[in-house]
């Protein structure tokens, strides 16, 4: 099917949170991965979110270019003519953007995207978030609310985290300890500041004790019910029950029941990442090892080309990706559930 349209898109967010599901949201950095993440959403009967973050974007442009946005627009042109063979559909999302970069990659693609639909296009991306984790949140909201009117003015959905997510990623450090978990209070001044729809539609991370990076289950604490108490209070304040459409980050090492606790609390996508990096890369290596005499040119011998062509070791990668994404659709209760 064709990319997501906008209206398309909204239906996949009004399905999961009507339905108690949510979407895995797929970073990619290239066309393999992308490749991948397509036929893991493929194999579980469920739609989709494919992602780039500010290093994917960059990576995607060329590693001597280094250029976001060109990246960016690379990204999603291959994406709208590839995703026309799968039958699921599937949306388009720029990863955490810090204030630091939004002149330099979410700014130009709304440009861009407002220029497209203007001229009775569609916009490149359906979703773009801006990450003000490292701001205080009165700042964050101010500029989130620049955004959300210049992302509904272009049909696009802002997504904005409200919160700190620990760990490490594309070189924001968010450090560990209590600043990882939302107040009802930094809802309610969320609520305030963008409106519950009225001014664009937006996704919201809350944090909840999420951290980016590799952990083993058990190692990060976090708290669901934080969510839910996010939910409660923004609804006794505006007589609108599960007003916001939640994202999860940094869910590495998540017990089950805690991934399954948060989709109850509402919400709709979820970012997955470093688990679909070692499940893309692990095929390499067992290739690579169960092959060595054969990629490399060992005591003067040629090898052998059917070991070393890329696309040897390229099929076991987008493989062991693509069967990451379907358990992912799993654990999140979206497969099968394809509009």
């Amino acid at each position: 099917m064709p990319v997501a349209t906008p209206e398309v898109y909204a239906e996949m967010l009004d399905k999961a949170k009507n339905e108690s599901f949510a979407y895995p949201a797929i970073n990619v950095s290239s066309s393999q991965t992308l490749n991948a993440a397509l036929a893991g959403f493929a194999e579980a009967e469920s739609d989709g979110i494919i992602q780039v973050s500010t290093g994917g974007a960059e990576y995607f442009s060329g590693p001597t270019v280094k250029d976001m946005v060109s990246g960016s627009l690379a990204f999603a042109a291959f994406a709208e003519e590839v995703a026309k063979k799968y039958p699921v559909n599937v949306a388009l999302h720029t990863d955490h953007c810090p204030k630091d970069k939004l002149d330099g990659f979410v700014r130009p693609l709304i440009a861009a995207s407002a220029e497209r639909v203007n001229a009775g296009g569609l916009p490149y991306f359906q979703s773009h978030m801006w990450d003000g984790s490292a701001v205080p949140l009165d700042e964050n909201l101010e500029i989130a609310k620049d955004l959300l009117a210049l992302c509904s003015a272009a049909n696009i959905i802002l997504e904005v985290e409200i919160g700190i997510v620990g760990g490490e990623e594309d070189g924001v450090e968010g450090g560990m300890g209590e600043h990882l978990y939302t107040t009802p209070e930094d809802a309610l001044a969320t609520a305030a500041a963008l409106g519950l729809g009225e001014n664009g539609r937006y996704l919201t991370a809350l944090t909840f004790g999420n951290v980016h990076g590799v952990y083993k289950p058990g190692n990060v604490t976090l708290r669901p019910e934080i969510l839910k108490a996010a939910q409660e209070a923004v609804a006794a304040q505006y007589g609108k029950d599960a007003p916001f459409d939640l994202v999860f980050h940094g869910g590495s090492g998540s017990l089950p029941e805690e991934i399954s606790a948060a989709v109850d609390y509402g919400v709709v996508k979820m970012n997955v990442d470093t688990d679909t990096q070692y499940a893309f890369t692990r095929p390499v290596a067992a290739h690579m090892f169960s092959n060595y005499d054969g990629v490399l040119k060992v005591d003067g011998e040629v090898g052998n080309k059917k070991t070393y062509d890329p696309r040897a070791w390229g099929k076991a990668a987008e493989a062991g990706m693509a069967t990451r994404v379907a358990e992912a659709c799993a654990a999140l209760r979206s497969a099968g559930t394809k509009l």
